[in-house]
């Protein structure tokens, strides 16, 4: 650990060096790599700068209390020991936090994409309150949230909904909530107060940029459709609604939530590189499968995640056995202590397995 810090702390000193050289700042794109370089590792040479500090005093009162003859001050003296030890110990793990690996995409924007799966017309009921919530938790983040795709039932359900999400470490926060969420619970149509299951998937994709995947215009196939909706409302009579299919992949991206065609081929444009982006992702990851299944946020959109239990009022996280007895209120946007206690989960996961010394 401390081999990585040391050469931290000189590419500090080299970085601090660059963004103030005025032949670098006249390149202004270098300068800027430079900066977010420096501005990436601060918080982390800023931490042991203080741990190389606390171990300095250490010893000096090391020293300082083999020569001390006087039996209540050297008392003190070893207490001071003791308490500069635990504030060493306690520098050194926040360190050894601060040297995991990090996510490059945590602080990206979010397209997620929610649709019914298993019980119908109640699945695509739990779909739109899910949709719901993650509009309110938005909200409630200060993040601004957009519309792309939704497909509606005739008693306010959603078949599937797409949507980006626009904000500071949105995708950080939000990247554990892929996968099944199970909802147990009374219908509305339910005569006999049988309590039925349904199931929604979610997935929650980093919103991908231009650098990050180039699409060749002659791997794309574009309809231009008309537009349709819920119950034959908000029918477009023009061709607006765009369907793009990436042909060396196979995958579709409808959009037909704006009027303007222009509009909804921009946005469905928006889809698919992030849905592209996901699935060269997913293959690069076989690879390392093993290593993903021993942590929180694998992705897998076919693993049962989440159970929200209506009759118990109590939503439980299958992944770390967190049960909060507050449905109602977690499912208003408030899934703050939930979605910390993943990101706790997958970092004290990662400080288990240890990480490369070189």
């Amino acid at each position: 650990m401390f081999k990585k810090l040391d050469k931290m702390l000189e590419r500090f000193d080299k970085l601090n060096e660059l963004v103030s050289d005025s032949e670098v700042i006249s390149r202004i794109d270098e300068w800027k790599s430079y900066t977010k370089e420096l501005s990436d590792i601060t918080e982390t040479v800023e931490k042991y700068t203080e741990y190389k500090k606390a171990v300095s005093e250490r010893d000096q009162l090391k020293e300082m209390v083999g020569l001390e003859t006087d039996g209540e001050m050297k008392a003190l003296m070893e207490e001071e020991i003791f308490q500069c030890q635990k504030n060493i110990e306690n520098i050194s793990e926040e360190l050894r936090i601060l040297l995991l690996p990090k996510d490059p995409d945590d602080d990206k924007n979010v397209i997620m994409e929610i649709r019914g799966g298993a019980g119908g017309e109640e699945a695509s009921l739990f779909a739109y309150e899910l949709y719901r919530m993650y509009v309110k938790f938005a909200e409630k983040n200060r993040w601004r949230t957009e519309e792309i795709e939704n497909n509606s039932t005739e008693l306010g359900g959603i078949k599937e909904v797409v949507f980006s999400i626009n904000g500071k470490n949105a995708y950080s926060k939000l990247k554990y909530e892929s996968g099944v969420h199970r909802v147990q619970r009374v219908p509305e149509t339910e005569s006999q107060g049988r309590v039925h299951t349904s199931t929604v998937t979610v997935a929650v994709l980093p919103e991908a940029t231009d650098v990050e995947i180039h699409i060749d215009e002659k791997d794309l196939k574009i309809d231009t459709l008309r537009s349709s909706g819920a119950g034959g409302q908000h029918v477009n009579k023009t061709e607006s609604c765009i369907r793009m299919t990436h042909l060396p992949t196979g995958i579709v991206v409808l959009c037909q939530d704006e009027r303007s065609q222009t509009k909804n081929r921009e946005k469905a444009m928006k889809v698919l590189k992030s849905r592209l982006y996901d699935y060269y992702q997913s293959q690069a990851d076989k690879e390392y499968s093993e290593n993903r299944r021993s942590q929180v946020g694998t992705g897998d959109r076919s693993e049962r995640i989440r159970t929200y239990n209506f009759p118990q009022g109590r939503v439980t996280d299958h992944r770390i056995g967190l049960t909060l007895h507050s449905i109602d209120n977690f499912l208003m946007g408030d899934i703050e202590e939930m979605t910390e206690a993943l990101a706790i989960a997958d970092r004290e996961a990662k400080l288990a397995k240890g990480f490369d010394e070189d």
